[in-house]
C-alpha cells in the first residue's frame, strides 16, 4: 500500500508531485508523456514570472523541477482503470511492452489534461501527418513559404495562425463564426490581445463563418474544401492545422462522475464523487483551460490528498 498515485504529467500533475515530495509522501508519477497541452503550445507569455518561452520549454522546467526531488516520473505508462476497494483504489497501468501492473493507493489525483479534437471529415485520418496536424509548433515549420490553413477559432486556433503568418505565403484561418460584434469578430472564445494582432497581420487571410466538408489530396494534403454563405469552395493549401478544442483525457476515470463532454466533476477543493480520488487541471470541469489555473489546482489536490491520508485508517 502507498500514499498516492498521481496519474498524468501535465501542471496540475507536476504541481502535485512537488507538494507531495515536500510533505514526504510514499507515491508513484504515472505517465504517459510529461507536458501535456503545455508541451505543443506556442509561446508562453501568461505564466506569472516569465515574460516569454515555449511550450515545451516551459514542460520540461515543470519536470526539472519535480526530478530535483528525486522523484521518477514513469514515462509511457497508461492507466486503463482506477478500482475502488474498500477504502483503498486500485489503478490498474500498463507500459508499452505489455507489463501490468496494479497499485494499491491510499488516494489518488488525476492530472490527466486534454487531447485535439478531430473534424472529423474524409481524408483528414488518411492525411494525418502528411500535410494535416494537431500540433502547429510541431509541425509548423515544415512549412515555411507554403500555404497553410488553419481551422479553429479558440485561442490554440488563433496562436497556429499567428505562427504560422512568419512562416508562410500566406496563412488562411477558418473560422465557423461570422464577423459579427456578438462573436467577438469571429472568435468568440479568443483573448483580444491574439484577435487583434490575428486581423492586423497582414499575411493572414481570415475566412469566416465556413464548415470544413473535406480535405483533399492523394499522397499529401492538396486543398480543404469549406461551404459558406455562398456555396462550397477549395482552397489549394500544403497544410491543415486543427485546432478545433480537445477532449479530456478520462476514458479511464471510471469511478468518478463526469459531464457530457467527459470532463470529472470536481468541487472547490478538487474532490470527485469518489472518496480518496482528486482531480485537477484541464481534466476537469473548471470553466477556464489555462496553465495557471491547472497548475494552482494541482497544489489544492495534493494539500487535500495529504489530508485524506493523514486520517486514513486501515
Amino acid at each position: 500500500m502507498i500514499d498516492l498515485v498521481i496519474i498524468g504529467g501535465s501542471a496540475a500533475s507536476c504541481s502535485a508531485a512537488i507538494y507531495a515530495t515536500r510533505r514526504q509522501l510514499n507515491f508513484r508519477m504515472i505517465t504517459q508523456n510529461i507536458g501535456g497541452e503545455v508541451a505543443l503550445s506556442g509561446v508562453v507569455n501568461n505564466w506569472p514570472g516569465i515574460i516569454d518561452i515555449q511550450g515545451f520549454e516551459l514542460a520540461d522546467q515543470f519536470a526539472k523541477h519535480v526530478r530535483s526531488y528525486g522523484v521518477k516520473i514513469e514515462e509511457g505508462w497508461y492507466v486503463e482503470n482506477i478500482v475502488p476497494t474498500k477504502n483503498y483504489q486500485v489503478v490498474v497501468a500498463k507500459n508499452p511492452a505489455g507489463k501490468v501492473e496494479k497499485l494499491q493507493t491510499k488516494a489518488v489525483i488525476i492530472g490527466t489534461g486534454i487531447h485535439p479534437k478531430k473534424l472529423s471529415v474524409p481524408s483528414e485520418e488518411r492525411l494525418d501527418h502528411k500535410g494535416v496536424t494537431s500540433c502547429t509548433v510541431c509541425d509548423g515549420p515544415l512549412y515555411k513559404g507554403k500555404v497553410t490553413v488553419t481551422v479553429g477559432s479558440g485561442n490554440s486556433a488563433l496562436e497556429s495562425a499567428l505562427m504560422l503568418a512568419e512562416i508562410a505565403k500566406p496563412a488562411y484561418i477558418i473560422s465557423k463564426f461570422p464577423d459579427t460584434p456578438e462573436t467577438q469578430g469571429g472568435f468568440p472564445k479568443g483573448e483580444k490581445i491574439l484577435i487583434d494582432k490575428l486581423k492586423a497581420h497582414k499575411n493572414i487571410k481570415i475566412i469566416y463563418a465556413a464548415k470544413t466538408l473535406e480535405i483533399t489530396g492523394d499522397k499529401k494534403v492538396e486543398g480543404i474544401k469549406y461551404q459558406d454563405a455562398i456555396g462550397v469552395h477549395t482552397l489549394a493549401v500544403d497544410g491543415v492545422m486543427v485546432h478545433v478544442g480537445a477532449i479530456p483525457n478520462s476514458g479511464f476515470a471510471g469511478p468518478v462522475a463526469k459531464n457530457k463532454q467527459g470532463e470529472i466533476f470536481v468541487d472547490t477543493k478538487c474532490h470527485t464523487t469518489v472518496p480518496g480520488i482528486f482531480a485537477a487541471g484541464d481534466v476537469t470541469d473548471i470553466p477556464h483551460k489555462q496553465i495557471v489555473i491547472a497548475a494552482g489546482q494541482g497544489v489544492i489536490a495534493a494539500l487535500e490528498a495529504i489530508g485524506y491520508i493523514n486520517t486514513w485508517m486501515p
